[in-house]
């Protein structure tokens, strides 16, 4: 796959590292895990969305925009880093969140939120809707608004989730097997979390298209299996169409477990808290309350189920997010 087609705005020096989890790996007695900080991705914080914005954000000034447009729920993570490139490029952003637990957003909530305003985020580039709101459409309203005022707006998917984002993590499918290369690794499966479908939709194109035939499995987030695999299969579909990668990606491509994202997103659970506690206190690595803490808890259970065995290799995507670990402090019974 010819990536360098696609123009690109780098983030990142370098690749994030590939670490062997030796404690975990230990205290978990199952296979042998390794961990793909993409927590330590460029702009503020790090997290898996730097990559798909490199390819988006450089979309957007190939057109002439000059004010980012996107959404999330009021801790997102994207919204950080969308934030965060648009202040790297001298852009202007405005931000649509949405309240999907009524009332739960207050400019002066810390985690994201402050962050948010750390960076010069004004009350008037914030619109705040109610949970279940047409986010498509109210970022629409938004840039009909700023277009009356004579700016060029680019509007962002949620969680940078399009065929053009999810080429960000094709290309992290490529540093994995370059890095694995070098390491002598050969992974028999790759976990990520599965959310608004770009991480793993393009892992999965970026694994298919390179024929390794690496099962990568995603932990769902924020909806059972009947929503997630038909969402994240067409994502998946159109960004290998988007490659241009001859071989129609399979219609039985997409593996998820939805067991694990407990109430609904951003809800904690016992499980989220014990997997980031035992990361915390194993390895010194963050995991984050809404997506890589429920992953992990995951794959814990995965390996206590026997579905991943002793003696194969795993590769597990952090996709970070833990600034929003700070808002959830008081979820944390700790001694």
């Amino acid at each position: 796959m010819n990536l360098a087609q696609f123009p690109r705005r780098r983030y990142t020096v370098g690749y994030t590292p590939l670490e062997y989890m030796e404690n975990l790996t230990k205290a978990l007695n199952g296979p042998e895990i390794y961990m793909k900080r993409d927590d330590l991705l460029g702009l503020a914080g790090g997290g898996n969305k730097t990559r798909k914005l490199e390819f988006l954000v450089a979309d957007a000034l190939k057109q002439g925009a000059d004010v980012l447009i996107t959404c999330g729920a009021v801790q997102s993570n994207h919204c950080r880093l969308t934030l965060a490139a648009a202040k790297k490029e001298n852009l202007g952003c405005h931000l649509v969140l949405e309240e999907r637990i009524p009332g739960s957003y207050s400019k002066e909530a810390g985690g994201n939120n402050f962050l948010f305003r750390l960076m010069g985020l004004k009350d008037e580039d914030v619109t705040v809707v109610p949970g279940g709101s047409s986010m498509l459409a109210e970022m629409e309203k938004v840039a009909e608004t700023l277009k009356a005022q004579g700016l060029k707006p680019y509007i962002i998917p949620g969680g940078g989730s399009n065929a053009l984002g999810a080429t960000g993590y094709v290309a992290c499918a490529e540093e994995i097997l370059a890095q694995s290369f070098d390491m002598g690794i050969d992974f028999d499966y790759i976990v990520t979390t599965s959310g608004s479908a770009g991480t793993h939709a393009g892992l999965a194109v970026g694994f298919f298209g390179n024929n390794t035939n690496i099962p990568v499995i995603g932990i769902t987030i924020s909806r059972k299996n009947e929503t997630q695999v038909p969402l994240v299969t067409k994502l998946a579909k159109e960004t290998a169409q988007h490659l241009g990668i001859r071989e129609e990606f399979p219609d039985d491509g997409i593996i998820c477990f939805d067991e694990y994202f407990g109430e609904g997103y951003s809800l904690p659970t016992e499980g989220m808290i014990e997997a980031v506690k035992l990361v915390a206190e194993k390895e010194a690595i963050l995991l984050d309350p809404v997506y890589s803490g429920k992953a992990f808890d995951g794959l814990i259970k995965l390996i206590e189920k026997g579905f991943f065995k002793k003696g194969e290799k795993i590769c597990f995507l952090h996709t970070g997010g833990s600034p929003a670990l700070f808002h959830y402090s008081s979820d944390f019974p700790l001694n």
